[in-house]
């Protein structure tokens, strides 16, 4: 299924996904890694007849968007925004395995004011918990080894030439500044901006300036 993101619809004409088997969407016992949601994600802009496309992805987003990019023969993508993004190995930056994690930990590794996301267990329904579960044992379908990226990806980035926003979290330990770093370098055409006071989900810590950087970002290439 596909979505519209309210918050860019005021510059740019946009859609979402939500991916196959996260919140109860199905998913085909086929349909099993990153390069499949890749080409499925690469199918739905053909459908759509897009082109010059500015493809956002966050955290595992980002690691379907560079493969996207990398698998884009049609070249329907114009440009892309990796806001704190996952998929690439790095030696000494490792991304933790979050099905290991309990909740709280996720939210004090993810979050700059962590303070401010903790959920009181007792208000989460147990819906709430088997979607969580359900989600996660989703994404572990799509990284069956379990690597938290591609040993493979950083090498092939360099072949992706069009004009990369690689925005990040400065707090994260999800994926910390140093990863983020290392991803952006891995882009031949590609522009690194920290954000402060946000951690590995700065849209929504920092969603004003996230917006802002997606914006210029926008304007800047044309998109």
């Amino acid at each position: 299924m596909y979505y519209s993101v309210p918050t860019l619809s005021i510059f740019l004409t946009q859609c979402g996904a939500t991916h196959p088997g996260f919140s109860g969407e199905p998913r085909p016992e086929w349909f099993n890694s990153i390069d499949d949601l890749a080409f499925a994600y690469l199918e739905l802009l053909e459908r759509l007849n897009l082109r010059d496309a500015l493809v956002i992805g966050s955290s595992v987003g980002g690691w379907i968007a560079s493969a996207m990019a990398l698998r884009d023969t049609e070249q329907r993508i114009g440009g892309l925004v990796l806001v704190n993004g996952v998929g690439i190995i790095v030696d000494g930056h490792p991304v933790p395995d979050v099905s290991t994690l309990a909740p709280e930990e996720l939210v004090a590794l993810s979050f700059h004011h962590p303070a401010a996301f903790r959920v009181d267990p007792s208000t989460v329904t147990p819906e709430q918990i088997v979607g969580r579960k359900a989600n996660t044992e989703t994404l572990y379908v799509y990284d069956s080894k379990r690597l938290g990226g591609d040993p493979k990806l950083q090498r092939r980035l360099k072949h992706v030439k069009i004009p990369v926003l690689v925005a990040w979290g400065e707090s994260d330990r999800v994926a910390d500044l140093e990863y983020g770093r290392v991803y952006v370098q891995s882009f031949p055409n590609a522009r690194f901006e920290p954000i402060p006071e946000a951690g590995h989900l700065p849209q929504i810590e920092q969603p004003e300036r996230l917006l802002d950087l997606v914006r210029k970002f926008s304007i800047r290439t044309g998109r």
